[in-house]
């Protein structure tokens, strides 16, 4: 099959065949080596790699293998289980992991019932609603979430970014009904477009907000929020709703008459004892409850002071009062017609976008440590189904909080029972409490929302961004900025137009290098990587580092001819053996296009004008599936394809060795 100088390439099955081929002395290793062919993959009608495609894209997990084999009644149980993942653990549940659930859930729900309140502020609605958000949506998340430890309920980002959006259309004190009308209605198209992610499978969206982009995002917003509550901790009443770090400052000293001395005094010595059980927590895990327990120890010590003393301190705005009773449908609330309709729907994505992200990174954090799976396309169903029942009962958007989750997992959650006891315990709060948080002074839920955010501001993280990626830190620096000096939403939009932009350069600039041997070996690395690799006379082995598409195929051709100028002239400068063949190498060229194939013809071309041959090395099945269905290697003749670069130097050496003795 194979003799002589030539290489056959085999387009009709998958044998291999192989020969020895020996060549005069160019190192010892190359003295005598085995060709083999270069097989096409197996064959595949268009339908059958469309299916692939699209199996690989939308079911990466073959969520469907389980009912493989199975009777109809197994089916029925195991869609029971898929849809609601409560059958497939309820069973199993015993009273042991019960009494683990209700103390973790009782825990979590010491921090979700002040930090919902809190929470509700932030977003500019009523405080009430941030507990009525901290009822129904861990019940249902109970019944259709997949994680046993994400404690769910109302989160400080997806509130300020609502806030913010809404705030700079429509005031929240001048037209409350409207703005309370356009919070649930944004809660609705968050839920939608989450459950439709879901069900579509369309989670990978959710990937253009890197990690990068998150950490600059969370940062800003953390700074944001925290000097949003100066507002409280300093007493002021008339304070700038604009969410940009130079009004917020302006406002403070602005208006510095109406500081309060009794409120400064509250606030900072409350803050301190936050950020004290804070650090405590932190430096020692297992004294996780002092964190947890200390938002609702402040409610409930502030409270009482102003009761007691209402008539010497003056000054300190409360909360006052909260109507009791469960929550009351909002349906009828959902705003669907113009002016507005495209407020809401924008708010809506981006909470959504937003929260989504936050819940199912929590959940993934925590069943990782846990040892188990969570299904993201599931969560992303049940968030959703979540915001949209919470619409219309009168909350706003809630996803999983990692705070929250932090707690409950450290409190011994077993399951996601722990939400259903949270969930009690606000009801009971509901129905016989509200009446306590009538003298709960504002300051405090300022204090409370400056501890929790302030955990957001991961220094770490951007130092360890700046060391490992000066793209990625590049991108949390524009979310950070953006955030902090334009807007909430703009930041954002320009740290992803960053990560975007990021994937571009990687696309369309991808990285190519030359490689060289490494004495003693078969194994051919980059030149500039390996320093003991080295060149191989008449040779120029030339690697790209992505796929070949219309994007990039351009800057390649340019790109891979100024390699080809370069070795020539390191070749004169240095007086080596004259350059014979160009060897690119494609083993990381997963894919190819038109474009890319056309580039490959005319750089062929453009060699052989120079008296240079090209040769194609190890091509991945779908790239070699399209080289011979376009006929393009019917150009290269017989020795234009190999299995490895060794083969090919090994095939092709003594050739060129043998021209320079000719006449």
């Amino acid at each position: 099959m194979v003799g002589g100088n030539s290489n056959r390439v085999d387009v009709t099955n998958h044998d291999v065949d192989h020969v020895k081929v020996s060549i005069p002395p160019l190192s010892n290793h190359l003295q005598s080596i085995e060709i083999h062919k270069v097989c096409l993959p197996p064959n595949k009608t268009t339908f059958q790699t469309l299916k692939h495609r699209l199996s690989e894209i939308f079911f990466p997990d073959d969520p469907l293998h389980k009912f493989k084999n199975q009777t109809f009644y197994k089916k029925l149980v195991l869609g029971l289980e898929y849809f609601f993942p409560i059958f497939l653990w309820a069973p199993h549940y015993s009273f042991k992991l019960f009494r683990s659930d209700v103390i973790s859930g009782l825990t979590i729900a010491s921090l979700a019932i002040p930090q919902g309140i809190s929470y509700a502020k932030l977003a500019n609605l009523p405080p009430i609603i941030g507990l009525y958000s901290s009822f129904v949506p861990p019940l249902l998340y109970a019944l259709l979430g997949s994680s046993r430890h994400l404690a769910v309920g109302p989160v400080s980002i997806a509130s300020l970014v609502m806030g913010s959006m809404l705030e700079e259309s429509i005031s929240p004190t001048e037209n409350p009904e409207i703005y309370l009308s356009l919070a649930f209605t944004a809660t609705f198209f968050a839920g939608v477009f989450q459950a439709s992610l879901g069900l579509l499978r369309l989670g990978f969206i959710i990937d253009f907000l890197s990690k990068a982009t998150l950490i600059g995002f969370t940062a800003g917003a953390a700074i944001i929020v925290s000097l949003q509550q100066l507002k409280g901790l300093l007493g002021i009443v008339h304070f700038t709703t604009k969410m940009q770090f130079v009004p917020v400052i302006s406002s403070v000293f602005h208006e510095k008459n109406e500081w309060s001395w009794h409120t400064i005094v509250m606030g900072l010595s409350f803050l301190v004892f936050l950020l004290t059980a804070r650090q405590i927590s932190m430096r020692k895990p297992k004294l996780f409850w002092i964190s947890a327990a200390a938002p609702l120890t402040c409610v409930l010590i502030s409270t009482l002071i102003i009761f007691i003393f209402k008539a010497q301190i003056k000054g300190i705005s409360t909360i006052g009062h909260l109507p009791r009773g469960v929550n009351p449908p909002s349906a009828n609330m959902l705003y669907f017609h113009a002016p507005y309709l495209g407020l809401a729907l924008k708010t809506g994505i981006i909470t959504g976008i937003l929260s989504l992200t936050e819940g199912i990174a929590v959940g993934r954090t925590f069943a990782s440590l846990k040892n188990y799976q969570v299904d993201g396309n599931k969560e992303m169903v049940s968030i959703g189904v979540m915001n949209m029942a919470g619409s219309c009962t009168s909350c706003y958007v809630t996803t999983g909080s990692f705070s929250r989750s932090a707690v409950n997992n450290s409190a011994g959650a077993q399951s996601a029972v722990s939400n259903i006891v949270l969930a009690a315990t606000v009801l009971v709060t509901l129905l016989f409490l509200m009446p306590l948080f009538y003298y709960t002074p504002n300051v405090i839920l300022g204090a409370i929302i400056i501890t929790a955010v302030i955990g957001l501001i991961d220094y770490q993280a951007a130092v360890k961004l700046w060391r490992v990626d000066k793209l990625d830190f590049i991108a949390c620096l524009c979310a950070f900025f953006g955030v902090l000096f334009i807007s909430v939403q703009i930041g954002l939009a320009i740290a992803v137009g960053v990560s975007v932009f990021k994937i571009l350069l990687n696309v369309t600039r991808p990285n190519t290098v030359i490689l060289g041997n490494i004495p003693g070996t078969h194994i051919y690395q980059n030149l500039r990587r390996y320093g003991e690799a080295s060149r191989i006379p008449f040779f120029l082995i030339l690697g790209i580092e992505s796929p070949i598409y219309f994007a990039n195929s351009t800057y390649l051709q340019e790109r891979l001819l100024r390699w080809v100028r370069e070795e020539e002239e390191w070749i004169q400068t240095n007086k080596g053996s004259p350059l014979k063949c160009v060897i690119l190498d494609l083993t990381s060229v997963s894919a190819i296009d038109t474009s890319g194939l056309e580039t490959i013809v005319e750089l062929r071309r453009t060699l052989e004008k120079r008296s240079l041959q090209l040769v194609l090395v190890n091509p991945v099945g779908g790239v070699m599936e399209k080289l011979c269905r376009s006929k393009v290697l019917e150009s290269f003749g017989t020795s234009g394809l190999y299995l490895t670069v060794g083969e090919a130097i090994a095939d092709l050496s003594a050739t060129y060795k043998a021209q320079l003795y000719l006449p």
